[in-house]
């Protein structure tokens, strides 16, 4: 099950990076980071699920970026 929920994470993950290269949604754009962030998340928690460490720090933090960069575009 891991493998599934890993893998739609690092599918959305590679949908925004795929829209973004080709012009298609701007890297500061609110859905972009959304996608990051939702991504990043899914991505976190399928690795937490098989314990890999270093993968879950990661993906935590580019959870976090996409969040932060979300939050400053409001102010």
């Amino acid at each position: 099950m891991s493998q599934v929920i890993g893998s739609i994470g690092v599918a959305i993950l590679l949908v925004a990076f795929f829209m973004n290269s080709f012009g298609m949604l701007a890297s500061g754009s609110h859905a972009y980071q959304t996608m990051n962030a939702i991504g990043a998340a899914v991505s976190c928690y399928a690795s937490y699920l098989i314990g890999f460490a270093p993968f879950v720090v990661l993906e935590a933090i580019w959870c976090a970026a996409a969040i932060a960069a979300m939050l400053r575009g409001r102010q």
